[in-house]
């Protein structure tokens, strides 16, 4: 098993953060059908303030490349992130065209 966390930030504007909360509460279907195909086995994502962290756990064959590469070509996941990106922001420490960061895992139990 893989395991990956990753960050970006929500805009600073209250009904930014509860819509996307929202919209998290009803994930679409097809969205979470087409996270499940590719190799992800568990998914969270946490909230403190705008700051995002997702932490994610994966088959070892898991490739992200490809997980995006799969999930640009379904419809319904381009329009739900089309849509989630309306809320984000990238961090400071992001380069031109970075989106969500991947942090560096510096400590597991277990």
């Amino acid at each position: 098993m893989k395991s990956f966390g990753r960050t970006i930030n929500l805009k600073d504007n209250l009904k930014a953060i509860e819509a996307y909360k929202e919209y998290h509460r009803k994930v679409w279907p097809e969205v979470e059908s087409q996270v499940g195909k590719s190799g992800v086995i568990k998914m969270r994502i946490f909230l403190f303030g705008r700051r995002l962290f997702m932490y994610i756990e994966t088959i070892d064959e898991f490739d992200a490349d490809a997980f995006v590469a799969r999930w640009m070509q379904n419809p319904k996941c381009v329009a739900w992130e089309e849509i989630m990106q309306q809320y984000q922001e990238p961090l400071l420490e992001a380069k031109p065209g970075e989106w969500w960061l991947t942090m560096e895992s510096v400590y597991q139990y277990g």
